[in-house]
């Protein structure tokens, strides 16, 4: 059973990558309880999350109100549970798919740099034609 977050749940993702500001985006317009914060992790001299930089661009990290931190597809689960969204856990924590979902994770952040528009606005719909929103490492969203 995956661990419940605490809010408020502060977020580590990179907001250079079109796919990722797109998400992020959706999940701060359906933030209506304020449970999430935002922070672009991808400025250079980043050193402010609670790994090192180039973990943070690896895969989305959050950090919970407890101090416990998600990674990857917990952190993803964290925060659509944080704005009510479905997260699929029940299908995520079956013991064939968790691996799997983990992997095609780690495929999909690995390659989203790759991900031509057309497929961004797919995945992420009208999200992801907003513009990006983050100035000084923090979003304002």
């Amino acid at each position: 059973m995956p661990a419940l977050a605490a809010y408020p749940l502060t977020v580590y993702f990179d907001a250079t990558c079109a796919l990722c500001t797109a998400e992020m985006n959706a999940m701060k317009r359906r933030d209506a309880a304020a449970r999430l914060n935002l922070v672009d992790c991808s400025p250079a001299g980043f050193d402010a999350g609670p790994a090192p930089r180039e973990a943070l661009m690896t895969a989305i990290h959050a950090v919970d109100a407890g101090g416990q931190l998600f990674v990857g597809v917990p952190a993803i689960r964290a925060c659509r549970d944080a704005v009510g969204l479905p997260s699929g856990s029940f299908l995520l924590d079956l013991p064939l798919l968790a691996p799997l979902a983990d992997r095609a994770y780690a495929v999909l952040a690995r390659n989203r740099y790759r991900l031509p528009r057309w497929l961004v606005a797919l995945l992420a719909g009208k999200a992801a034609r907003s513009s990006r929103t983050c100035a000084g490492g923090n979003c304002r969203i």
